[in-house]
């Protein structure tokens, strides 16, 4: 049986300055070894871009989606039976719930460059996690999408 499509999807990419960052960490490396000869700040250049960029990547290649029944954010995967009630966060409440209304046991799929969210309650009893945390540019969209889910399944 072919899985179903996901109804929502979005991955949280490394903002554009990062990038910048990224170059000016190549560059950075590359005087570091400039009094090592002509070769060595090319290979400095090349590789501290590279790996500053697959730093960025890796951190931010982190999907959300909403596909068979469940929801997938990041490495965790929470059946939608288990979820409860949304609320879609702004700017300056998504801040409050990342920091002093924050829950210790909640998930946190925190990206700091993201200033909105979506806080999801976690319904089952047998899960310590009250609620989970998902930074996303596009919250309303997410708790559409997991309503429709719901409503449909």
């Amino acid at each position: 049986m072919q899985p179903s499509a996901p109804s929502y999807e979005e991955r949280l990419t490394a903002p554009p300055a990062w990038w910048v960052i990224c170059g000016i960490t190549g560059i950075v490396c590359a005087l570091i070894l400039v009094p090592l000869g002509s070769l060595a700040p090319l290979a400095g250049l090349i590789g501290g871009w590279v790996l500053a960029g697959v730093a960025a990547s890796a951190y931010g290649s982190v999907r959300i989606r909403v596909v068979a029944g469940s929801l997938v954010a990041g490495d965790a995967r929470i059946p939608l039976s288990a979820l409860g009630t949304t609320e879609v966060l702004d700017a300056e409440e998504a801040r409050a719930w990342r920091t002093y209304k924050a829950d210790t046991r909640a998930f946190m799929l925190l990206r700091g460059y993201i200033p909105t969210a979506l806080r999801v309650e976690v319904t089952d009893p047998d899960d310590p996690t009250p609620y989970l945390y998902l930074s996303t540019r596009r919250p309303e969209e997410l708790a559409a999408a997991l309503a429709a889910v719901r409503t449909a399944g």
